[in-house]
């Protein structure tokens, strides 16, 4: 795979410390953003629903909620992406989860156990499965070129690119630093990775990478360490300009918390002086994640229906609910559409 290096965003540990590297961040961010535009844009983007599903406050909003809902609903999306390159059509999946499978993640499996039947009912919604919105745009699984995630938490890829692969001609790219870390899971780790259902999987169905790369016109991966060490970020430049999608944070209004109705965000960016607010369920490298944050914030175009706030796409979307009070998030996006 013929992929360009972005090099504007290589070699960001300097010495200094992690308030050198956030102001590197930014430099190098505001470079980077000028150059992709001039990169063109995809053929088309199209978003899909596939679950909602609870998710601890204290996890998504880190600190700064003052909710009394111990539990917030994020609602996990696939985008498809698809582009020209020579003669031929690419298509991307990001973030095509697998929700059957990944409930047995151990987090989520040992939660479900613990919660009664009829609670997890009206908590859990499944809006629809990658092979279904797939057969209804069309799109047979050996046309799929990549599949990506912005890290591999919940995800168990044995039914996509396991002994009879769903998409047999698909590679998943992948941050080559995530790849080492699931050899060897530490112990903060554990509860969100599923590593035995990797065991079997083929090395040649899997593209590592090692930093950030342009995949095709207006497409590319950004290295954004922190929330795990080899987290990534998809950047695409679209017709209202240039959208992050990752689960850095899970809400746009998260970027600009300054704006948020979300009881205690506001107050607590201004305490703090902190002008994100993490989802930080693993704290693998927070003052990273930090960084990575403002990159990504650095990236994103102004939205056009709300310029208070990003064009940064939640992989895992804040989702008002009437069972957690308090969670409903001032703005979203629900979807990109180019």
């Amino acid at each position: 795979m013929n992929f360009s290096a972005i090099d504007t965003l290589d070699g960001m540990d300097v010495e200094g410390g992690p308030g050198a590297r956030l102001r590197l961040v930014r430099e190098r961010g505001e470079a980077f953003r000028r150059e992709f535009a001039t990169t063109g844009t995809p053929g088309s983007i199209v978003t899909r629903d596939l679950v909602t599903l609870p998710y601890p406050t204290r996890f998504g909003l880190f600190r700064a909620s003052r909710a009394i809902a111990p539990f917030l609903s994020i609602t996990n999306r696939m985008l498809v992406i698809r582009w020209t390159e020579g003669d031929r059509e690419r298509v991307l999946l990001f973030e095509p989860s697998d929700h059957e499978y990944g409930r047995y993640t151990p987090y989520f499996e040992d939660l479900s156990e613990r919660t009664p039947d009829v609670v997890e009912r009206r908590m859990v919604k499944v809006h629809g499965t990658v092979p279904g919105h797939l057969d209804q745009l069309g799109i047979a699984p050996e046309d799929v070129d990549y599949l990506m995630f912005d890290h591999l938490h919940t995800q168990d890829l044995r039914r996509w690119i396991g002994t009879t692969p769903y998409f047999p001609n698909a590679k998943v790219i992948v941050q080559r630093d995530e790849l080492a870390a699931l050899t060897d899971l530490h112990p903060l780790q554990r509860p969100w990775y599923q590593p035995s259902t990797y065991r079997d999987l083929p090395p040649d169905a899997f593209l590592p990478i090692d930093g950030s790369v342009v995949l095709g016109p207006g497409v590319a991966v950004v290295k954004t360490p922190g929330h795990v060490f080899g987290n990534q970020s998809l950047v695409v430049n679209t017709s209202t300009g240039i959208w992050v999608s990752s689960e850095n944070v899970i809400a746009a209004e998260a970027l600009t918390p300054e704006h948020s109705k979300l009881p205690g965000l506001a107050a607590w960016s201004r305490r703090w002086q902190h002008e994100v607010v993490l989802n930080a369920n693993t704290i693998e490298s927070t003052a990273d994640q930090y960084n990575s944050t403002v990159l990504e914030k650095t990236l994103a175009d102004r939205s056009q229906s709300d310029p208070r706030f990003l064009q940064f796409f939640p992989s895992s979307e804040l989702t008002g609910a009437w069972t957690n009070p308090g969670t409903k998030p001032t703005f979203s996006h629900g979807q990109i559409v180019h």
